[in-house]
């Protein structure tokens, strides 16, 4: 374990999309900010789910994809320098004899702050596996739980397995680039939304995608990590197999809230309650925004999440700059560092 202590204004536990605009808020009124994630990249879910997934409730923005808008959002916080620790998770939060908090990941880092924003989404996720035998060694390779990039499909045969928004999402935007795709799933209904359920029944008609209906995955064919089939089978046990380079099985994500259902906090069916406004929580000087935090009326999406970033950035000025008048202003009326 390293014995350097990092000493900062502000800890923002999740570099999601809320996570990365409280960099901006907090830097927006001088607070400085590191950032710890336990992914290896920013971003969270639209970076390591859904990077070409398109968004549509973005404020100025019809259209971007997940992974556009972090990009966006990691430049906007750029001027402020913030510090980040990826490929860890936050474990430990203790009180200091100061009144700070100092904060302890994974692999030994140590950051002492006045204050800390748990923008975590749902906590820790990971996709829910099927129970296929040998399935490890197909995934990464042939087998995967989320499209980074569809023309990585492009010329394949795809099978995509579920029955919800991913799943037929997917099978939308892979029709294009894909040899053959073929749906798997158990029942003839889909858990999506209708115009997209019409869009791929038109796909089907049109002869691009073939379902295969009432089916649910049996096991895999193939060596060395790449697949030559993927073998289905109807709920009373008939078994046939689809030719295929490539699974996707879209069956949810596990969520869970690791260590920081360890912390102390005021904890609601999963989720962190907070108080309005400043979105603080029951410990003093932490803070929940975004997905974790719940509250009454609460709305789960990312506009809200933006929104309690500002809130908390201004409850926590007083803890960072004690005794300095706080005079709101608007961003044209005061900039932002380095922007002419």
């Amino acid at each position: 374990m390293s014995h350097t202590v990092h000493r900062t204004d502000v800890v923002i536990v999740g570099a999601g999309p809320v996570g990365l605009f409280a960099v901006f808020e907090c830097g927006m009124l001088k607070m400085r900010c590191h950032v710890v994630d336990a992914l290896d990249m920013v971003g969270g879910q639209c970076t390591a789910l859904y990077p070409e997934k398109p968004i549509y409730d973005i404020p100025a923005h019809p259209a971007i994809e997940a992974a556009d808008l972090i990009d966006r959002l990691a430049e906007q916080a750029a001027p402020f320098n913030p510090t980040y620790h990826l490929g860890q998770q936050v474990e430990k939060l203790t009180r200091t004899d100061e009144g700070r908090w100092l904060v302890e990941t994974s692999i030994g880092t140590r950051i002492d702050t006045q204050a800390v924003i748990i923008a975590a989404g749902c906590g820790a996720f990971g996709p829910n596996r099927p129970p296929l035998d040998g399935l490890e060694q197909y995934e990464g390779t042939s087998v995967f739980y989320m499209v980074r990039r569809k023309q990585d499909f492009a010329g394949k045969r795809v099978v995509i397995a579920g029955g919800g928004d991913s799943a037929v999402d997917w099978t939308l935007s892979l029709a294009d680039v894909a040899e053959k795709v073929y749906v798997v799933h158990r029942r003839p209904k889909f858990r999506a939304a209708p115009e997209s359920v019409a869009r791929m029944d038109v796909l089907v008609r049109e002869g691009k995608v073939e379902m295969v209906v009432p089916y649910q995955l049996s096991g895999l064919v193939g060596e060395n990590g790449q697949l030559s089939a993927v073998r289905v089978a109807t709920l009373d046990g008939e078994e046939k197999d689809l030719p295929a380079d490539a699974l996707l099985a879209f069956f949810g994500l596990s969520m869970n809230l690791g260590p920081i259902a360890e912390w102390g906090l005021n904890l609601e069916r999963s989720h962190i309650g907070v108080s309005l406004p400043g979105c603080a929580t029951s410990a003093p000087g932490v803070y929940a925004i975004g997905d974790i935090a719940t509250y009454p009326g609460k709305l789960k999406l990312i506009l809200c999440g933006f929104s309690e970033a500002a809130q908390a950035a201004h409850a926590i000025h007083p803890l960072v700059h004690p005794g300095e008048a706080l005079h709101f202003e608007y961003s044209t009326s005061k900039g932002v560092p380095g922007a002419e």
